[in-house]
């Protein structure tokens, strides 16, 4: 882990990188409940028993971007050596029918292969082709156009004639194919998510006299997300009024950001908070449910367009019950220095206690009463500087 290092500070995650787990449960009680959405990103979902395995191979390319690195290597060198020993055995057959390699053979005998045309006027159809080895050389030099010059198709077959043709056709759709799939690996979307973070924890707590769900994101890189985009969704198991149960129940939660809507410029770390109303899934949740026993998993997506490549990106990240701080807030980050804004990335993760009532939302909004027996901090705690004025002029008594 690069936090262990020193590298990255551990009070944030970054999307694609997967955390130390460890093996054993931290509660013996009962496990805990299994991701969703897993703080790098992943998915956590087997999909088993698919009969119809031929539809993968009906997207050969696409199937090809999603296999791991080891075996795109392996299939990239595979399918030329394939195609240069399909070609190679197609010229050994042409030189083979047409009497090259028994002629070839006589001539080197004779000290005077491979100089085109002998002195009985036989022309080869493909000169210096004397054995399967000299066939695969030439079918190489053809694919890759190397050409060093001691082989080539004379004018006596037509048929090695179209054999040249059809190789180059298929040389360059094979290069096309295995050079566009390494180069769509190389630059898949999800590396840019890579510099995406969010804060390790969810916080709840009290803003503008409402509970709100909060969580920080932030944006490492110096090129920006273009259009950027953030949603949330509660996961959750749920049984309808027909009795109907719902293993993952997938509801959208309104989000708020302090330029409004869901769209955020992401120049700096942001606040991403929802408040919590009567519309939201949160709205009967209070300190005693965040735990590992509580069913719950929060998923934030951020999508935006990468600024260098115009390839659309994604970032997810989840948070279960018991990475939810009730009574936290997020310290600020952000301060002016030499005219500039400055980012303190280590205390991207870190949160204070602050006075907020142990009830639900439902509870709060039926009795606003009890906000006023919570002794709230003073709306603003921002130094204020001072300057002291030197006067340009000064006033004195004229002399009498």
């Amino acid at each position: 882990m690069l936090s262990r290092k020193g590298i990255i500070p551990e009070e944030y995650v970054l999307t694609r990188l997967a955390e130390d787990v460890p093996e054993h449960s931290r509660y013996h009680a009962r496990e805990r409940r299994a991701r969703f959405v897993g703080k790098n990103g992943t998915c956590n979902v087997a999909h088993k028993n698919i009969r119809e395995q031929g539809r993968f191979l009906q997207d050969v390319f696409t199937t090809l971007v999603d296999l791991k690195w080891p075996h795109t290597l392996i299939i990239f060198t595979m399918t030329f050596l394939c195609s240069w020993l399909l070609f190679g055995m197609i010229w050994w057959l042409i030189a083979f029918a047409h009497g090259d390699l028994d002629h070839s053979t006589q001539l080197q005998a004779g000290g005077s292969w491979g100089a085109g045309e002998d002195a009985e006027g036989f022309m080869p159809c493909v000169t210096s082709i004397h054995s399967f080895t000299s066939a695969f050389l030439f079918s190489i030099e053809v694919q890759v156009t190397i050409g060093f010059g001691g082989r080539m198709v004379t004018e006596e077959c037509p048929a090695a004639i179209l054999v040249l043709i059809v190789q180059n056709i298929v040389g360059l759709v094979i290069n096309a194919i295995m050079l566009g799939c390494i180069f769509m690996k190389t630059a898949q979307a999800h590396r840019r998510a890579e510099t995406l973070i969010f804060s390790k924890h969810a916080v709840i707590a009290l803003r503008e006299g409402r509970l709100c769900f909060m969580l920080r994101v932030g944006d490492l890189r110096k090129s920006m997300i273009i259009s950027a985009t953030i949603r949330m969704q509660v996961v959750k198991k749920t049984t309808s009024l027909e009795g109907e149960v719902v293993p993952l129940n997938q509801i959208d939660i309104q989000m708020e950001n302090p330029v409004g809507g869901s769209n955020i410029f992401l120049v700096s770390p942001l606040l991403i908070y929802h408040v919590i109303d009567k519309n939201s899934p949160l709205y009967d949740i209070s300190p005693l449910h965040l735990n590992h026993h509580e069913d719950l998993e929060v998923i934030v997506i951020l999508e935006g367009v990468v600024e260098t490549t115009g390839i659309t990106t994604q970032a997810r990240t989840s948070y279960l019950a018991d990475e939810i701080l009730w009574g936290q807030r997020f310290v600020p980050i952000v301060a002016e220095e030499d005219g500039r804004y400055s980012v303190d990335y280590s205390k991207f993760g870190n949160t204070v206690k602050v006075p907020t009532p142990s009830c639900t939302a439902r509870q709060l909004e039926e009795d606003r009463s009890i906000i006023d027996s919570i002794p709230l901090s003073p709306k603003s705690t921002s130094r204020k500087r001072s300057f002291k004025l030197k006067p340009k002029f000064t006033i004195t008594d004229e002399p009498s």
